[in-house]
């Protein structure tokens, strides 16, 4: 299979902290892809139509492409990462918490785009806030309901939510999200010791 990829993506990193997690690197190559909303860059369309990355091309199905949608697919064939979604009741929970963390992401995305693509005069400094305030009520629900869960075995939501934070340090470390968070910021400072995660720091 051949994972399209870029190491500054942090869906890409989800998908690269399980494979390490699982052991199971040697299952993939890896295809460097880039691009933006307004330019696909490098990303083969042919794969994703919609010039995103990830994108896992098998060798004998349709390529996969969302990053919920690879993980989900390799937990079924790398049976190391199957763990990764518990069964029963705490597998709904391990789906909120990994959709928590993407849209933590995506908001998080949407800022750095409307700063870095958007032109000066037109980038809305409510749009940004607007986003923010998403991260800022997803880091709060996390501080006060989600700390059992995170701090239990290793799922894929803990996975996605330590991507999210660690995209938060790489592109908006200036807001401070550990304000006001002392468990999360305490829970991410030892995950993020993992050798998964300290091998696919984004740079």
């Amino acid at each position: 299979m051949t994972l399209h990829q870029s190491p500054t993506s942090p869906y890409v990193r989800k998908v690269m902290v399980l494979l390490h997690e699982a052991g199971a690197l040697d299952s993939v190559r890896l295809s460097f892809a880039s691009g933006s909303p307004v330019d696909p860059g490098s990303i083969p369309l042919g794969a994703n139509p919609l010039g995103k990355i990830p994108a896992l091309e098998r060798d004998d199905g349709c390529t996969l492409y969302d990053s919920r949608v690879i993980c989900r697919y390799l937990a079924t064939t790398t049976p190391k990462a199957a763990a990764l979604y518990p069964e029963g009741p705490a597998l709904w929970e391990t789906l909120t918490l990994e959709a928590t963390g993407d849209g933590i992401l995506d908001a998080a995305l949407l800022m750095r785009y409307e700063t870095v693509i958007r032109p000066a005069e037109g980038q809305s400094e409510a749009w940004v806030d607007g986003q923010w305030q998403k991260i800022a009520r997803s880091l709060t629900a996390l501080e006060s309901r989600w700390m059992a869960h995170l701090q239990g075995p290793l799922t894929m939501g803990s996975i996605a939510v330590a991507c999210a934070l660690g995209y938060l340090d790489f592109r908006h470390d200036a807001r401070g999200w550990r304000n006001g968070h002392p468990q999360l910021a305490a829970w991410y400072e030892a995950f993020a010791k993992r050798p998964s995660m300290q091998a696919t720091i984004p740079a």
